[in-house]
């Protein structure tokens, strides 16, 4: 199976995804779109394709061009039925392809909190028999609306609207579950300073401590979330690759 990888940011890889896609058989191809790839002109020759977060807004296409021409090569898989995945910034971009808005979240939201399967997410193929309260990372301060007809699968405290899936095979994921704990480490290094100033000094380097101390307690947890949720998806995808065959 050949999956298309959008990477929206150099530093945002496909990480734990990629390998546990790569492990279930995929190729992956990956493009940059914003640091000049060109994106492919329709989902011919692909299976399935990740869009992959950033730091950018997702209505932003004055300073990032490539979003509309993104956007429609997202609606030109889901209506070929071939599987999306959509992480963090990706999930907000799928809402968006299919009619909503994306907007400023009220709360910026970072770290591992709690966020919660549905009672809709525990009937689906991806999340069935997963534990219902997970903690996995977040680093985000934009949120989404669903798109009408969507399914809700998971939800939060502070952010409601943590996951969909629209149709059978377009899924989006608000939270980083492709990120290990040693990519995590990594961000809050690299970035951590963009989080301290969200707020005043000290309570900035209060959350960042938080943050990056949650790491050690949810890490593992979230990284075993990833891999159950990225098995099930590339079986979905060979699925309705054999289902667009037959």
């Amino acid at each position: 199976m050949n999956v298309l990888v959008i990477q929206n940011n150099a530093q945002t890889p496909v990480a734990l995804v990629g390998d546990h896609l790569v492990a279930a058989g995929a190729q992956l191809t990956t493009v940059l779109p914003h640091n000049g790839d060109a994106l492919p002109k329709s989902p011919e020759g692909y299976d399935a394709a990740v869009i992959l977060g950033g730091p950018q807004h997702a209505g932003d296409d004055v300073n990032f061009p490539a979003f509309p021409p993104m956007l429609d090569l997202l609606r030109g898989f889901h209506e070929q039925t071939k599987p999306l995945l959509g992480l963090c910034l990706g999930s907000q971009l799928l809402a968006r392809a299919f009619g909503e808005k994306v907007r400023r979240s009220d709360e910026f939201e970072v770290g591992y909190p709690t966020i919660e399967i549905t009672e809709d997410g525990q009937k689906d193929p991806l999340l069935t028999g997963l534990a219902p309260h997970q903690r996995i990372l977040q680093w985000h301060e934009d949120t989404f609306e669903m798109p009408k007809g969507a399914v809700h699968l998971m939800t939060g405290t502070t952010i409601r609207n943590q996951a969909f899936r629209f149709g059978r095979t377009t899924y989006g994921f608000q939270c980083h579950f492709e990120v290990s704990p040693e990519l995590a480490k990594q961000w809050f290094s690299q970035w951590g300073h963009t989080i301290v100033r969200r707020y005043e000094e000290q309570v900035g380097r209060q959350v960042l401590e938080r943050a990056q101390g949650e790491i050690a307690h949810h890490g593992a947890r979230a990284a075993d979330f990833c891999r159950a949720v990225t098995q099930r998806w590339a079986t979905l995808v060979q699925d309705a690759r054999k289902a667009r065959a037959a």
